[in-house]
């Protein structure tokens, strides 16, 4: 996004840039293409604020494929929670978006 605000001839500084993308984005969604050719949402991270120069992000679920593959060669695996709650739920709420707490609990195996 960074990339695209200065190819667009806008004259402002990277953390001015910075600061509105960590402002005007909460979640980044990472697809992840497996060697099987199938494609999986692999992360779900929250993007939490700016800390200096840098956006700070946090994993709030992971795409865990330690099941390997299956005898056709496809990825196993789903989605679990890290156990951090992203602080972006206020804003689900205040939009009447309900949000199962226990979905980001970490499961015990």
């Amino acid at each position: 996004m960074e990339t695209m605000v200065m190819m667009a001839g806008m004259d402002l500084p990277i953390r001015a840039i910075r600061e509105q993308v960590a402002s005007a984005v909460d979640l980044i969604v990472h697809q992840t293409r497996f060697k099987d050719g199938s494609r999986r949402v692999t992360h779900l991270t929250e993007v939490e604020r700016m800390e200096g120069d840098i956006i700070t992000l946090q994993d709030v679920f992971v795409f865990d494929n330690s099941a390997g593959f299956d005898e056709n060669g496809r990825i196993l695996g789903r989605l679990r929670s890290t156990g951090l709650r992203p602080k972006f739920l206020e804003k689900l709420a205040y939009a009447n978006v309900a949000v199962d707490p226990t979905i980001f609990r970490t499961e015990r195996i």
